[in-house]
């Protein structure tokens, strides 16, 4: 008898359906950008995309059951002056979403409930410190108002948007362009990829390289990497010979991957979305019109394929909604929300029971709107994992929380050594310093 025996899992039967016509969102401009963020960030009140826009970046932002014909003049929020690359969500208020452009700049916006009437173009604050454009954000998934970015300019920096300070700068670490960064479950370390074939384990507040692996995929196009709440690392990348690879690391032994697998040949980068919950990762490639998923296991060979979502049309950029977003009557496991041209397409993830009664085993305690850290008490050295709440009756959003910035007073810094920037006396009479 053969030995092959069908893996017992309880997600080997997810199914994904797109919804009805009258539940997308039509005529949006999304943004013909060719970087490799995902271009739309969602959270259980608002969907938000990275939009088309003369003069400027701008993205647009719909309540999520304002589905339907999108209004050409709806408001945006367009601050920047150049193109928006990157947006995400504050994991601990949903009314706040941070953007990073082109403009070198990283802004913080309060969005309020109802549907403003004019566009929105005032930040809460603009975080300034890079010197070149900005690519990538992304929240710190357990301290208040902690945010990390990451620019051309190969900096990382950990920013209190509460104070509007920079207060980790990571500059010495990257030779080259950085393609990605995750932080771990708690926040305490951080993953990235560079251009210069590296995966990298960086511990931001004692400002080090805990692990790094060269070459961790050959090819030349850019590598992901994830954090998964164990701690292992899952990566997506390139062969030499240019087909699309996964693999899944031991950061404690970067020597061999614990899982390597090739998937096709195509050139569209893997966006990985993880699920800590159910340990299942999502790959969209962009461009492609499939999502692949993936249950990962202790035991050998740890990465299980599960199936895969087809449709005919490319997706521009992908959303994917926190759990706390989805409708748990309907055993639902994950929403995409799929950028076409012009339109977003959610994209249903179901293990499909007979039972009505809420499924405990789809669904543990997972990571709620509530911080477990003051920003300045992890930049003390504290750790804390998510504070988790039930879905067992459906989750309710908070009502809009404003978010609070004190301007450290510049008055109460000492006065800087030496001026920064000074006119010599013959031009204007004063020299003067500024300092930030």
């Amino acid at each position: 008898m053969s030995r092959r025996v069908v893996r017992q899992s309880k997600f080997r039967h997810i199914f994904g359906q797109p919804v009805k016509a009258d539940q997308m969102y039509e005529d949006i401009r999304v943004s013909k950008l060719t970087w490799d963020s995902s271009f739309c960030a969602v959270n259980p009140k608002f969907l938000a995309i990275i939009v088309e826009s003369s003069g400027g970046g701008a993205f647009i932002v719909l309540p999520l059951a304002k589905t339907g014909r999108v209004d050409k003049n709806h408001p945006t929020v367009s601050g920047h002056t150049a193109p928006v690359l990157d947006i995400d969500w504050c994991p601990h208020n949903d009314n706040v979403i941070a953007s990073a452009s082109d403009d070198t700049t990283i802004m913080v916006w309060q969005i309020p409930d109802y549907t403003p009437v004019r566009s929105i173009t005032e930040p809460i604050v603009t975080l300034e410190g890079h010197s070149k454009r900005v690519g990538i954000i992304t929240w710190h998934p357990s301290a208040r108002n902690v945010l990390l970015s990451a620019g051309s300019d190969n900096m990382i920096i950990i920013w209190n948007v509460g104070t509007g300070e920079a207060l980790i700068t990571l500059d010495e670490m990257h030779s080259d362009l950085i393609y990605n960064v995750c932080w771990n479950y708690n926040g305490s370390l951080i993953t990235t990829t560079c251009k210069d074939k590296k995966l990298r384990v960086i511990d931001p507040r004692k400002q080090e390289i805990v692990a790094e692996k060269s070459g961790a995929h050959e090819g030349a196009r850019p590598i992901k990497s994830i954090f998964l709440s164990d701690g292992k690392i899952f990566t997506t990348g390139f062969s030499k010979m240019s087909e699309r690879q996964l693999a899944l690391w031991d950061p404690s032994n970067f020597e061999e991957p614990i899982a390597l697998q090739e998937m096709d040949t195509s050139n569209g980068v893997l966006l990985p979305f993880y699920d800590p919950d159910s340990s299942i990762v999502y790959l969209c490639g962009k461009g492609d019109s499939s999502i692949r998923y993936f249950e990962i296991t202790g035991e050998a060979p740890y990465v299980h394929y599960l199936s895969t979502y087809s449709s005919k049309e490319p997706q521009r950029g992908m959303g994917f909604m926190p759990k706390r977003g989805l409708d748990v009557s309907k055993c639902e496991i994950a929403r995409f929300y799929k950028l076409h041209e012009r339109k977003c397409e959610p994209i249903v993830m179901t293990v499909p029971r007979k039972s009505d009664l809420f499924q405990d085993d789809l669904y543990p305690d997972t990571p709620g709107p509530e911080p477990a850290l003051e920003a300045d008490e992890w930049f003390s050295g504290q750790t804390a994992d998510p504070i988790l709440v039930s879905l067992r009756d459906g989750y309710v959003p908070v009502k809009n929380r404003e978010l609070k910035v004190t301007k450290k007073n510049i008055l109460d810094n000492k006065p800087p050594t030496g001026p920064r920037r000074s006119y010599s006396s013959c031009d204007t009479g004063f020299s003067v310093s500024t300092s930030h």
